[in-house]
């Protein structure tokens, strides 16, 4: 009896707790299966707009076709500057930037542009899935397949379990610098059974087969060499790059860095209907968004925030030489990882267009129209005011917008940033306007070289800067700009980002 009575509170409080948890299903909303028009509309409803503007279309011979003349890129020619403060006052020292401008373009850029992340975001628990030894060209590497669960106990009706995977060579010394690339995650090269494994295999399978179909046992017997499984070559010749150079994955794990396959759509889906699921819905309990709710891309750079989490617990890992990296939407999400979490060191940006590091403002391919209108889910639903034709504050265009892309960069400054882009003849579309990124980057050197480091301060005022020929560089310093020969990809930038990062890194490979 008084064993039963010494856990009588423990027994109560469990009962309590499921007891709590109950009621908040049964009192939960269910959640609201909006289609991306319906989600839209909603959007628009709450911030009172009757109609956007239609983007232009990136066909050229079409009637709305996007403006490629420079002669009309610019007609809100001032962006605003990252070193003057909103009433005014010049930024002049470290101590300003980082105690008042930066906290007030935060702000900015989370109320009117990506959203801001909810105070009340689940916490994650990250599980290995599974280990194993495989190659990557010619290095052994480790590789860990992971599975990060989002406590979902306040609505458990939406789940969100994101995935990663690990990669880090075998016969490292110390920990290894890591680079976070925004894709589908999943073993590189599984590690196949072969021998004996394979053989025990084979034979399992045909034992199978007979109790199946014991006539099979004379095909069997006239083909005695057949086997249900082969094993794959050892060595397989890789796609190579654009520059003829060998895969992304390869460079890197022969420079002697780590890297991880982190998936954003198991964080939240890339698509306007799904803002009622993912991270994005289960902080909402389901429902549809408010004005200063985060969109996509914010939601894809806090789940990489969450992979960090997991990287600066694992000793394979220089936790403090962690990169990310993505090519065009994912180009956009990297550069705003980078840009709001100060623990990333270093950032590859690839052709990432409006939205990333081209100019909000500039009229040329991609436009602010393009999403408020089509990719409006990718961004704060106080964004689509700025492609308001008609609504009840009136309207509203890019000039209205009180931050542009010189600022996102900007903000991660004074560390190793890179923007990359390719050439429209090879398939980086003249849609992601590379003269207005770089008309950015130079603009942001002035942060860089305010915090002690260097841009491409050397090309003088961003509205006359001209680029840089293709091919060469990277030029600049921390902030660092190239424009190569291939598509849209930033695959021929990979060795040059590794030797940029490795010298300002100090690193050196293992040998």
């Amino acid at each position: 009896m008084r064993f039963l009575l010494r856990r009588l509170p423990v027994v109560l409080i469990l009962a309590g707790t499921q007891l709590l948890l109950a009621q908040q299903e049964s009192s939960a909303p269910p959640a609201v299966n909006f289609t991306a028009e319906q989600d839209q509309q909603n959007m628009m409803e709450q911030l009172g707009i009757k109609a956007l503007r239609p983007g232009p279309s990136g066909n050229e011979n079409a009637p709305n076709h996007a403006n490629y003349e420079e002669s009309k890129a610019n007609p809100y020619p001032h962006v605003p500057d990252p070193l003057t403060l909103n009433d005014g006052e010049k930024v002049t020292t470290a101590q300003m930037w980082w105690e008042k401008r930066r906290p007030e373009i935060v702000e900015m850029y989370s109320k009117y542009v990506y959203g801001f992340v909810p105070r009340n975001v689940p916490k994650v628990k990250w599980t290995v899935r599974a280990v194993d030894r495989e190659m990557i060209g010619f290095t052994p590497v480790i590789a860990k397949d992971l599975v990060g669960v989002v406590d979902n106990s306040s609505y458990p009706a939406i789940s969100v379990k994101m995935h990663m995977t690990l990669v880090t060579p075998a016969n490292a010394k110390s920990p290894v610098p890591v680079l976070i690339m925004f894709g589908p995650a999943g073993f590189p090269n599984p590690n196949e059974p072969r021998g004996d494994d394979l053989e025990q295999i084979n034979d399992a399978m045909k034992k199978l087969l007979l109790q199946q179909d014991p006539s099979l046992a004379q095909v069997f017997a006239n083909h005695p060499a057949w086997e249900p499984f082969n094993a794959s070559p050892l060595f397989q010749v890789p796609q190579l790059n654009a520059d003829g150079d060998p895969p992304n994955q390869w460079e890197l794990a022969a420079a002697g860095w780590g890297f991880a396959l982190f998936d954003p759509a198991s964080v939240q889906a890339d698509n306007g209907a799904g803002l009622t699921r993912g991270i994005i819905g289960l902080v909402n309990r389901g429902q549809p968004r408010t004005p200063e709710d985060w969109g996509a891309l914010r939601a894809w750079a806090w789940g990489a925030g969450r992979a960090l989490d997991y990287l600066e617990t694992d000793p394979a890992v220089d936790a403090k030489h962690v990169g990310i990296d993505g090519v065009s939407r994912y180009g956009k999400a990297a550069l705003v990882t980078m840009a709001f979490d100060p623990r990333f060191s270093m950032v590859l940006v690839g052709s990432s267009g409006k939205g990333g590091a081209t100019l909000l403002r500039r009229n040329f391919g991609e436009a602010v129209e393009s999403l408020t209108g089509g990719e409006y889910y990718w961004m704060a639903g106080n964004f689509m005011k700025y492609g308001a034709s008609d609504a009840s504050f009136g309207s509203m265009n890019p000039g209205d917008i009180p931050v542009d892309a010189n600022e996102l960069i900007a903000l991660c400054a004074p560390r190793l940033t890179f923007i990359s882009y390719g050439i429209p003849e090879k398939g980086d579309a003249k849609w992601l306007d590379h003269e207005g990124s770089f008309m950015a980057t130079v603009d942001a050197s002035r942060v860089f070289a305010l915090l002690g480091t260097k841009g491409l301060e050397s090309f003088g005022d961003y509205r006359t800067a001209k680029m840089p020929a293709v091919n060469e560089g990277p030029v600049g310093g921390e902030l660092a700009w190239r424009q190569h020969d291939g598509g849209h990809t930033d695959a021929p930038n990979m060795k040059w980002f590794i030797q940029w990062a490795n010298k300002s890194m100090g690193y050196t490979p293992q040998q």
